[in-house]
């Protein structure tokens, strides 16, 4: 049997503008109405991101990712599973800004 992240997993490959790309990258997020929390994100693209989530997430709720010397992100939850959200950005990340991104942080979790 296929879990929620499975099925958004197979779903989001067909229907990618860039491939997601593993990192290791400390964040904060935030849901609506909540208070912020320590997460690292796992996974980051133009589109969207999947980050550690202590707190239960629910499918639509907008929440915000803020990374290292950036402002906070605005996205809505696509799926949490077993403490790992997914989300998409409600507007796509600057392809300069992601560039950025990957290139200070390695696949390996080492921070330049």
């Amino acid at each position: 049997m296929q879990t929620t992240q499975d099925r958004y997993h197979i779903t989001a490959q067909e229907d990618r503008c860039t491939p997601r790309t593993k990192l290791t990258i400390p964040a904060q997020l935030r849901a609506s109405g909540g208070r912020a929390f320590q997460s690292v994100v796992h996974d980051l693209s133009i589109s969207g991101f999947s980050a550690a989530s202590i707190n239960r997430m629910n499918e639509g709720q907008i929440c915000w990712l803020t990374l290292p010397g950036l402002e906070s992100l605005q996205a809505q939850v696509v799926w949490w599973d077993n403490c790992v959200v997914g989300c998409a950005f409600t507007e796509l990340l600057s392809p300069i800004v992601h560039d950025n991104i990957l290139q200070r942080y390695s696949e390996t979790g080492a921070y330049r």
